[in-house]
């Protein structure tokens, strides 16, 4: 079966406390499967958690709380690491950014999720990023939450 994809948005929503956490955790509950991530999002997550505690946007301590919980529900299956070939997925980026970036003002690392999901053929990617996800409908993916 295609993996359901989500991307750094969705995580930190997830993991941490934002606008979208209630929305993230109640799509999460919905699933019915596990979540799917590859190297790249893993990456982008942690940075992005201890990022928002050097800017004091969360305290240190809940930055490692989140990251702990991340780790844990990778461990118990909740979340699955998806291979995909790195170059693949950087072709497929360097397509999507030729096409889409000059309108759309991509950010590279959103481009990678979203090359990544089509690479991996997923049934749907999850994102509250609205420009990410203009750009994922755009590259013919399902998109939610």
């Amino acid at each position: 079966m295609s993996p359901i994809l989500a991307d750094t948005s969705f995580f930190f929503a997830l993991y941490g406390q934002d606008v979208h956490t209630a929305a993230a955790k109640a799509r999460a509950a919905r699933l019915g499967s596990f979540l799917s991530l590859t190297i790249l999002q893993r990456y982008e997550l942690g940075n992005a958690v201890r990022f928002a505690a050097f800017r004091g946007v969360i305290p240190a301590k809940d930055a490692a709380s989140i990251l702990t919980a991340f780790e844990s529900d990778l461990k118990a299956g909740f979340l699955v690491m998806a291979h995909c070939d790195l170059e693949e997925v950087v072709l497929e980026a360097q397509r999507l950014s030729a096409i889409h970036t000059l309108e759309g003002g991509h950010r590279s690392f959103d481009i990678l999720h979203v090359a990544s999901a089509r690479v991996l053929k997923a049934r749907e990617f999850l994102t509250f990023d609205a420009n990410q996800r203009r750009l994922a409908k755009a590259a013919g993916l399902v998109t939610g939450p």
